[in-house]
């Protein structure tokens, strides 16, 4: 069923609007943990190494989806907000056609890039034969897997979060499955791993195209449009900081894995999979909630619902805060059976990766803070705060974090790195929130005075 979002969601309502958002993400997240067992288990722990070295590359190419989806909806939300919804379609379809021809120029490039980057990344010998193969033929799904990253957001835009989540849940049935045939049945090691995963975000970024091109029940529908650069440059600002955020976290995922390297050598680099592996289920809740409210956000600033507003940024607070701690506990509970199922077969690594899992555990008490920041204000369409947060938040103080800290701590200084960077990011975040509350009217002051006209309206 389409959703309304022109009414006042309480916290159970508002948990229900992104709930589909979430379970998305997190199922999202945990096809990709099954892809790396399964890699680990069958395959190697050379190939486990090889696929977190390229994964952060294919990564920073697909995260122009993200921006394309998040500042794309963002944009449609609010001219929806407006009243204004043929506009608001055109909209849609020019940013998805924008989507679709960078996906394809990428791709081409990935393809001729990929020995050259692998060999940049570090790898050597068998190392570098897995992370040339796996990249390459996941690159050829490359104008998929970003059209899968733009529909996540345009999915709960156009009031079908289910129908997100269904796709999602489809896209990782298809790699599963194929993973245990091609790994385990033909036996095509990483190879076998890579195509899985290409045909997994051709079904993610597939259905999606033939359902908004046909008649659908939901206000949005894709037609050749022809593309207009002010909506589509306004789009692309107002991602931004999701892409920046997205690249730059991916940066620091190679910077981990030089340090790694450097530090302990290829165990290292495979722990240091393992955790990304299971900590990305984690922080899919925080993105799944920031991405599930962020189009109920512009609609009421498109709205002018000041009171709305409020009542959605402190519930979102609320949600991200207690989440964070429960979170936290439970990554310190589950990190040895989590660590056991990825490598259970070196007991020496098992016994690294338990002991790194609960030191990074640390920065998911604050990470949703800034996550939910950078997503707020996009919402807002302030493409320029949320960039800076996404940017200081990682290309400079995660960055900086894991530089510096092995100099002081040595192995646990890159462990502990991301907590540290999450908590000055959240501050930062914060800072931002309290400064702007008048500019958009999500303050207190501004709620109150809707609540005092529409009383005296009565």
């Amino acid at each position: 069923m389409t959703k309304d979002m022109n009414r006042h969601y309480s916290f159970t309502g508002l948990m229900r609007f992104t709930l589909p958002t979430i379970a998305m993400m997190i199922f999202t997240s945990l096809y990709t943990v099954v892809d790396g067992i399964f890699i680990s288990n069958f395959v190697s722990k050379t190939a486990l190494a090889a696929v977190n070295l390229i994964w952060p590359a294919l990564m920073i190419f697909a995260t122009i989806g993200l921006m394309v989806g998040t500042g794309g909806s963002a944009l449609v939300a609010k001219t929806r907000g407006e009243g204004d919804d043929a506009r608001a379609n055109r909209y849609f379809s020019m940013l998805v056609e924008v989507a679709a021809v960078l996906g394809i120029i990428l791709a081409v490039v990935a393809c001729i890039a990929m020995e050259p980057l692998s060999a940049f990344l570090g790898a050597t010998g068998q190392l570098f034969v897995d992370t040339a193969t796996y990249g390459f033929y996941c690159a050829l799904a490359l104008p998929f897997f970003i059209l899968q990253f733009a529909f996540q957001s345009f999915f709960i835009t156009a009031g079908k979060p289910q129908l997100g989540l269904a796709v999602i849940v489809a896209a990782g049935v298809t790699n599963v499955a194929l993973d245990a045939l091609f790994i385990c049945g033909f036996g095509w090691g990483v190879a076998g791993g890579a195509i899985a995963t290409a045909l997994g975000q051709v079904v993610g970024g597939g259905i999606p195209l033939i359902y908004f091109f046909r008649k659908n029940s939901s206000f949005l529908r894709l037609s050749f449009t022809a593309p207009q650069l002010k909506p589509i440059a306004k789009s692309c600002l107002n991602g931004l900081s999701e892409m920046v955020s997205n690249i730059a976290m991916n940066v620091v995922a190679v910077l981990y894995n030089f340090q790694l390297l450097a530090y302990i050598g290829e165990d290292g680099v495979a722990a240091y999979s393992v955790i990304l592996y299971t900590a990305m289920v984690f922080s899919a809740i925080f993105m799944g909630y920031s991405i599930g409210a962020a189009p109920l956000m512009s609609y009421q600033y498109g709205a002018h619902n000041h009171r709305e507003m409020h009542s959605i940024l402190w519930k979102s607070l609320g949600f991200v805060s207690v989440a964070g701690v429960i979170m936290f506990l439970a990554a310190q509970w589950l990190a040895g059976p989590l660590s056991y199922l990825f490598v259970s077969y070196d007991p020496e690594l098992l016994d690294l990766t338990v002991g790194a899992y609960k030191l990074y555990a640390f920065a998911f008490l604050v990470m949703g803070i800034p996550i939910y920041g950078s997503s707020f204000f996009t919402a807002l369409n302030n493409g320029v705060v949320s960039a800076i947060i996404a940017f200081v938040r990682t290309l400079i103080f995660e960055v900086g974090a894991v530089l510096l800290l092995p100099l002081v701590l040595g192995i646990n200084g890159i462990w502990l790195s991301v907590s540290v960077a999450e908590l000055a990011a959240a501050i930062m975040a914060i800072i931002f929130m309290v400064a702007l509350r008048n500019r958009y009217g999500y303050s207190k002051k501004a709620a109150l005075a809707e609540e005092t006209k529409a009383a005296l309206r009565r």
